[in-house]
């Protein structure tokens, strides 16, 4: 092997490993992401757990007619969608939905 093909093999080689630094640095782009996604799933989970107690504990007392009303409202105040096409969903940046609204403003 001559020094010319040296060169060329070391330049490849060095190309590869750049090709293969910058694949890793999308995996771990990637990987954070789903680390955070996986954080924000958790926290909501426990919150719908310690809401699902709350509610399982209150159905013991009798509940009066339209207080489902108001337990959709404390829902929708805790930033969940209570629509029929997103039920159960967080609601993106607390912001409002018009079909949840539409509920909310039945009488």
């Amino acid at each position: 092997m001559d020094k010319r093909d040296m060169f060329d093999a070391f330049d490849g080689l060095s190309q590869n490993l750049l090709v293969t630094l910058a694949d890793i640095e999308a995996l771990k782009k990637q990987v954070q992401s789903l680390v955070e996604e996986n954080t924000t799933l958790r926290l909501e989970n426990m919150k719908l757990r310690d809401r699902l107690s709350r509610h399982d504990h209150e159905n013991h007392v009798k509940v009066s007619p339209g207080q489902g009303k108001v337990h959709l409202e404390g829902i929708y105040d805790e930033g969940f969608h209570i629509c029929n096409d997103f039920y159960g969903q967080r609601r993106e940046n607390d912001e409002d939905c018009i079909f949840c609204r539409e509920l909310l403003d039945r009488k």
